[in-house]
């Protein structure tokens, strides 16, 4: 298999990146809903934000590089031309999912530096904070950011549920090509 897509096929690096940010992703929404329920003086509670956020920087650098490369590769076609609907709202659902993914990043960005310090991105570098302090842009940040991660967790499901009735019901390759074999 090749590392780039072809118009019939996902390439290695295209698989990878899914792969690499799809449980990334879920842990990062699991994380982020165990986080809320602790208490000031847990003692993971500020281990677990520092996690969060650092993890936030890194997928939203991989999340740029998959958006980046996708544009750049052909794209496979839909293994069922003739259901339009039907891959008309695929892809309407894969542009949500990286809407939603990119808003989360801006809007986690925008509650972690709202007291105008930094992100520390496990002590190799710190991400600025551009604006300053401003507490309710971090009160309003925050619930934007709750209600887009359940959004996103939302679309996930339905995402796995349009892969496994691909699989187990068109009896299509549709995930078998996204996990690298073409039959």
């Amino acid at each position: 298999m090749r590392l780039g897509n072809t118009t019939n096929h996902f390439g290695w690096i295209s698989i990878l990146l899914h792969w690499i940010l799809a449980p990334l992703l879920i842990g990062m929404f699991l994380l982020g809903d165990y986080m809320v329920d602790l208490d000031y003086y847990h003692p993971w509670y500020h281990d677990s934000l520092q996690w969060h956020k650092a993890l936030g920087v890194i997928i939203m650098t991989i999340m740029l590089l998959r958006f980046i490369w996708n544009r750049l590769q052909a794209k496979p076609k839909p293994l069922q031309t003739d259901h339009l609907l039907q891959n008309r709202l695929a892809t309407l659902g894969h542009w949500s999912l990286y809407l939603l993914i990119f808003a989360l990043g801006i809007s986690g960005y925008l509650i972690s530096t709202a007291k105008g310090q930094g992100i520390d991105i496990f002590s190799f570098f710190e991400l600025p904070a551009l604006l300053p302090d401003n507490a309710e842009r971090g009160e309003l940040a925050g619930k934007i950011h709750e209600v887009i991660a359940i959004s996103f967790i939302g679309l996930v499901i339905i995402h796995a549920l349009a892969a496994f009735i691909h699989h187990f019901y068109y009896k299509d390759n549709t995930l078998k090509r996204m996990l690298g074999r073409t039959s």
